[in-house]
């Protein structure tokens, strides 16, 4: 199977990566850092030997970049699966945010899913196949402190897997919400984090996995995880 990855080379977006690559499928990824991508890519290669990686430095708050690297995934044949997982975090209040912090969260967390969704659903729905698998966050279902622009772009992704994946359904091609609680990965770069209180980027890879082996028929619509001991 085809599977693009967006925000590949760390945390969450690699964690699932692995995932797929240990199951020797083909691996289509990108991420904004060059360096970092190309040290995935050839992790995933000596590790897993038997799955096939191709990889393309985007920035996913580009939308003629995003659309670019759309055409170029649909080179490789029909996406069977689609992770938009790239996206920033930047704590917050919005009644004192920086200028342009809205627009920042928007491009990077919303406007990259629905460009390259645009681009990659025709042959999907040509094809009457595939699962489209947003990464959302536990901030897509309620307002927290310092959550600001951040939760609306994460709100906003909700709303846009929940209105696609209404669309789809004619179509045979699945749309599932992912909503993680907190996840060891870059967001909490700089924060000292009890390693029993959060939750591990495999922990969300395997249920993305699972879920991407149901049956034409079966879909799991939204997907929430949280912390054994609650969220942070």
């Amino acid at each position: 199977m085809n599977i693009i990855i967006t925000g590949a080379s760390k945390g969450i977006g690699r964690a699932i990566a692995e995932q797929f690559a240990a199951a020797g499928h083909t691996l289509i990824i990108c991420s904004r850092g060059e360096t970092a991508l190309y040290d995935t890519v050839a992790f995933l290669q000596t590790n897993y030997p038997q799955c096939k990686v191709k990889a393309r430095v985007v920035d996913m708050s580009n939308k003629e970049q995003v659309k670019a690297f759309g055409v170029w995934c649909l080179g490789f044949g029909v996406p069977d699966i689609l992770v938009n997982n790239a996206g920033q975090f930047i704590p917050g209040s919005i009644h004192n945010e920086a200028e342009g912090v809205l627009e920042q969260m928007m491009e990077t967390n919303l406007y990259s899913a629905y460009h390259l969704t645009q681009v990659l659903l025709p042959s999907m729905i040509e094809a009457r196949s595939g699962h489209v698998f947003n990464i959302c966050s536990i901030a897509s279902l309620h307002a927290y402190p310092n959550g600001g622009s951040y939760s609306i772009s994460k709100f906003a992704l909700l709303g846009f897997s929940k209105n696609l994946r209404e669309e789809m359904k004619p179509h045979g091609v699945k749309v599932t919400a992912v909503c993680p609680g907190a996840t060891l990965s870059a967001s909490w770069d700089g924060f000292e984090i009890d390693p029993k209180r959060i939750m591990e980027a495999a922990d969300i890879a395997k249920m993305v996995f699972a879920a991407s082996q149901l049956s034409p028929q079966a879909v799991v619509e939204d997907m929430i995880m949280r912390p054994l001991l609650g969220d942070l």
